[in-house]
């Protein structure tokens, strides 16, 4: 038991903090830095959206508003749209916005794959139907590609939060701050393994088709590029906003979604956990051990129980986490001023760990395309891109049953 408990801790300080700690001593001690320069290469934006007519006419406007001056194209790939998306598209007739309509409804990358296949530039920024660009975002983007060894370059997410829950707050600052902080650490020694798949751009000769239905598009087409050789970073410079779910299923789904992603992208591109990717050990150490902490949690806590009768020092562990747990579950219920810089990010922590398990269940029980589990809750809002879906998502019932715990203890 006491092996168990000192493996359990060990596993989760190394994922929370040892391996960001090690990045950023990389970062400090060995930088690689590259080059940057006012280059002015051709872009081509592609956009995938499913049923978006409701957003799509503002995006449209924003983008053909851009200030970048060499905008070849804005490719817009309508993903089976059923609710007039195909219509609007054909009325458009401003002459950079290409439409490609596909009749079928068949996830994300196949509506990014029929983008990429029709884009002509040098380079291929992909964008989502939610954010927006802040001026001179797109020009300090692609200044990055000044250097040859750079293939795919992220912009830098602020996320709008007026109007969420504890929880959701939490979860889009503390913990992205965080999440960022690690990526650019990963940019600073090498390329990071994931990127915001809302406002990134690749050089299109290195663009590499995705495999049909693949949820974290985000993360395979930077890390094929990685496995080609060139570097993926991060401009601090080159801002997007976006706005992530308000409320703690919205969030709790959203993570699901890309916890179950991480797992379908193992089977998808078992190359990924090879020596064939560069950056193996950033992946394993950011992504994958990410989902087997739940597991390191549960049996810290249940081996540190176990000892506490023999041991003091085993008693006091026993005691904090189960008080932990405990101001997590009031961080999920309520809002609480004098607790919330505890309680938000401590629940913030338990619905990430839920996700994590609930997401391996989605990936080995999901019956039919495993992008389909991204849900909304609410039938009008459109989808942001090709996942969307509009029925209300089963996975509330689980976090509910996590708060309703704490009213029956």
């Amino acid at each position: 038991m006491k092996i168990v408990f000192w493996l359990s801790l060990a596993g989760g300080l190394y994922t929370y903090v040892g391996y960001p700690l090690l990045m950023w001593m990389l970062a400090r001690l060995w930088p690689r830095p590259w080059q940057v320069a006012p280059i002015t290469p051709s872009v081509s934006v592609v956009l995938a959206v499913h049923n978006g007519v409701l957003l799509l006419p503002h995006r449209i406007q924003h983008l053909i508003g851009l200030d970048y001056p060499n905008i070849r194209e804005i490719i817009i790939v309508s993903d089976g749209s059923t609710d007039g998306t195909a219509e609007l598209l054909a009325r458009e007739r401003h002459p950079r916005v290409r439409s490609i309509v596909l009749q079928e409804h068949g996830g994300k990358a196949v509506a990014v794959n029929a983008g990429v296949a029709e884009a002509t530039a040098d380079v291929i920024l992909f964008v989502d139907i939610r954010p927006d660009i802040a001026p001179g975002g797109i020009q300090q983007l692609v200044s990055n590609f000044a250097d040859r060894k750079v293939g795919c370059v992220a912009g830098n997410l602020k996320l709008r939060q007026e109007g969420h829950d504890a929880v959701s707050t939490a979860v889009g600052g503390f913990y992205w701050r965080y999440e960022q902080w690690i990526r650019t650490c990963e940019a600073l020694s090498d390329s990071p393994v994931g990127v915001y798949g809302g406002f990134y751009a690749i050089r299109r000769n290195l663009a590499v088709r995705q495999p049909a239905g693949i949820i974290l598009d985000d993360m395979f087409q930077p890390l094929s590029i990685i496995r080609q050789g060139y570097r993926s970073v991060i401009d601090q410079q080159a801002f997007v906003y976006d706005t992530w779910p308000k409320n703690l299923e919205g969030e709790f789904h959203r993570k699901i979604r890309t916890l179950a992603g991480n797992f379908q992208l193992f089977r998808l591109a078992p190359w990924t956990l090879t020596l064939q990717n560069r950056v193996l050990f950033q992946l394993v150490s950011h992504k994958f051990m990410r989902l087997i902490v739940p597991y390191f949690l549960v049996l810290m806590l249940v081996s540190a129980i176990a000892l506490s009768a023999h041991s003091s020092l085993y008693a006091v562990f026993a005691a904090f986490q189960m008080f932990f747990w405990v101001i997590a579950i009031v961080g999920l219920r309520y809002r609480i001023p004098a607790l919330h810089r505890v309680a938000a990010p401590a629940g913030a922590l338990l619905v990430l760990n839920a996700a994590a398990v609930a997401g391996l269940y989605k990936f080995l029980f999901t019956r039919g395309p495993l992008w389909k589990i991204w849900n909304l809750s609410k039938p009008a809002a459109p989808s942001s891109t090709s996942e969307g879906e509009t029925s209300t998502p089963p996975e509330s019932a689980a976090v509910a049953a996590v708060i309703d715990a704490s009213k029956n203890s």
